[in-house]
Order: C-alpha cells, then sequence, then structure tokens
C-alpha cells in the first residue's frame, strides 16, 4: 500500500470566482487523480449550523458541529457536477449560494473550525495522485505538495463569471452586489489572523483575467507535466 506521503498532490488556491472549482475539477480528470474541494467542506459546516440555528460567532457552538457534521461527496452518474451530501441530506444546491459562502467566510476564521477539518482534508490524499483546490491548501493543509497554484482574476472579472453562473442556476442576483460580496470576502480572508489567503512562496502565479478555460487548464497542466 502507497504510504500517503508518496502520493503527489497539486495545490490550487485562490480568491472566490477565480476558477478555481471548474479549473481543479478538470485537471483531476485529465490526471486521473482524486479531486478535493475543501470550500465545499467549510460551506458544508456553515450550511449545517445554519440548520441547527447556530449563531456563526459562537466559536465554541460552530467547532461542536465542524467535529460532527458528516460530510460525504458522491460522484453524480450522469457526468453532472458531485453531490454534496450533509448529515444525509443532499445539499449541493444551497451551498453554490452567496450565502453559504459567506458562511463558510465567517467560521473559516475559527482556528478551532480550521483545526477540525484538517484531518478530514488530508485523508483525501490518496493514490494515484489529489487535486486541492482551497485558499490554503498549499500553505496549510499539503505544504509540502510537490506542485502549486495560485489562481486569480480581477474581482470585476470573478463577479462576471459568479454572475454568469448564478444566472444559469435560475438565481436573482445583481452584479455590482456579487462584486461588493467579492471585495468584501476578499478583504477578510486576506486580513484573517489564521491561514490567510496568500499565495505560497513556491506557488505558480496564474492571473486568468481574460483567459479562456482551457489555457489556464493547459497552464495548470504545465505545472505537473511541463
Amino acid at each position: 500500500m502507497t504510504s500517503s506521503s508518496s502520493v503527489p498532490v497539486l495545490t490550487i488556491d485562490g480568491p472566490s470566482g477565480s476558477g478555481k472549482g471548474t479549473i481543479s475539477r478538470m485537471v483531476a480528470e485529465k490526471l486521473g487523480w482524486r479531486l478535493l474541494d475543501s470550500g465545499a467542506l467549510y460551506r458544508a459546516v456553515g450550511y449545517a449550523a445554519g440548520m441547527e440555528g447556530l449563531d456563526l460567532s459562537d466559536a465554541e457552538a460552530v467547532t461542536r458541529c465542524a467535529q460532527t457534521t458528516k460530510i460525504r461527496f458522491v460522484a453524480a452518474t450522469d457526468g453532472s457536477d458531485t453531490r454534496v451530501m450533509v448529515n444525509g441530506h443532499d445539499a449541493t444546491d444551497e451551498l453554490r449560494t452567496e450565502t453559504a459562502g459567506g458562511a463558510a467566510s465567517a467560521i473559516a476564521s475559527i482556528p478551532s473550525v480550521r483545526q477540525a477539518l484538517v484531518d478530514m482534508q488530508l485523508a483525501f490524499r490518496k493514490a494515484p495522485g489529489l487535486v486541492a483546490d482551497g485558499r490554503d491548501m498549499g500553505t496549510v493543509i499539503f505544504p509540502e505538495a510537490p506542485f502549486k497554484v495560485f489562481l486569480t482574476a480581477s474581482a470585476a472579472e470573478r463577479a462576471k463569471r459568479r454572475y454568469k453562473q448564478l444566472k444559469e442556476k435560475g438565481l436573482s442576483v445583481t452584479l455590482a452586489t456579487l462584486q461588493r460580496e467579492i471585495e468584501a470576502r476578499d478583504e477578510r480572508d486576506a486580513s484573517r489572523t489564521v491561514a490567510p489567503l496568500k499565495p505560497a512562496a513556491d506557488a505558480v502565479f496564474i492571473d486568468t483575467t481574460g483567459m479562456g478555460i482551457d489555457v489556464v487548464v493547459a497552464k495548470v497542466l504545465a505545472v505537473v507535466r511541463p
């Protein structure tokens, strides 16, 4: 059996709306590696806390929730997005809303919540390899990963992408509100004391503003297979 430390890891970090999710999914598919969507874990805990009616600033209650929430990723049989089961409930669609994103960002600033999710994330490292998508994958969770990428794009571009995504899902949103939320979240993520959002010193920095998805995927794959 392969020891997990010998399993290659590609970390893809970046701010909200940088395209990490789509790019990570496509790269994992092309490499035939497993995928860890760490943002979904935080969103799932935020969602579970909301279902329990918890105050998200109550660190103790939210940490307990992080320790007890059962999260499962179920591959869709029809080729659509992976379903996320939270305590037995399919919460995939709820987890995509900006509300869930805001809840995730709020609880992610609680050190004990991050700690509760560390082991869960490390357990994803299994052969043949792992693509880890998040905000602190290359700096905190897999600092020794051999391959690291930091994806970014302008706030305006990220708001546009998010707007298109949410519109396609039939959600009513305005571009201005989305851009404000993205900028506020950037500020919160970059300034938090625990695991702030920043590129790992050894990460390859890719600004995807105005770049097509296939071009970005090729650039990321080139990090793993020069």
